[in-house]
């Protein structure tokens, strides 16, 4: 009988001692961590800007005098990123303010390699072709309208911050200006050079906005 009454006193001590203060101690659970959202965006861009169109043609007076107009307007451009070293893009302007002799109107289709410095800036290349129509600058002040070769460059720069957002789908969005949401861009196209009896050159200066899809 002692031996059973020290038994149960051991159990009771030792229970005790586990739960001495009224403490109890709570299971590890394991953390669990967010998985990010997917953004798959559209790799297609549209961009609105404004223009300076500096013309230059032979004078008629001859003395290798040449006469000069800058010209004002708008441009439209729209684009396809294939990755993130080559896209295509598409370009429609007419500059056509404050001129003296010239109005200039271009359409073309460009392809357009670029390359990232870093994830909010990268710098392009045009190599395309279009049609250019510069109004004042034919024989007796007619129309120059040629189809052909043009080219440019220039830089882009992403305003946008949704990276936080989630996890890209494809490897080069987010960088340069191929994140989803708005951009800046400046560039220079040369769409005429030594044209038509007057030896018309024809240099383009552009800035604008850019929405990325």
């Amino acid at each position: 009988m002692k031996k059973i009454i020290i038994t149960l006193g051991t159990i009771v001590a030792l229970t005790n001692v586990v739960y001495a203060g009224g403490k109890k101690v709570a299971p590890v659970e394991a953390e669990v961590l967010p998985v990010p959202a997917v953004i798959n965006p559209i790799p297609i861009y549209l961009g609105i800007g404004v223009i300076a169109s500096a013309v230059s043609k032979e004078c008629p007076c001859g003395n290798d005098v040449r006469q000069k107009d800058m010209t004002y307007g708008a441009i439209l451009r729209a684009g396809w990123d294939f990755n993130k070293y080559i896209g295509i893009e598409g370009r429609v302007l007419r500059a056509n303010i404050e001129k003296d002799f010239s109005t200039t109107t271009h359409y073309g289709l460009y392809l357009k390699p670029q390359y990232h410095f870093i994830d909010s800036m990268n710098v392009y290349g045009l190599l395309g072709y279009g049609k250019t129509k510069v109004e004042g600058c034919g024989f007796n002040n007619g129309t120059l309208s040629k189809n052909g070769f043009s080219y440019g460059a220039g830089f882009e720069y992403d305003l946008s911050s949704d990276t936080s957002a989630g996890q890209y789908a494809r490897d080069f969005d987010g960088q340069g200006n191929q994140e989803k949401g708005w951009g800046l861009w400046a560039d220079y196209q040369n769409l005429f050079q030594n044209e038509g009896i007057f030896k018309v050159k024809t240099n383009i200066f552009s800035v604008g906005i850019t929405y990325d899809f």
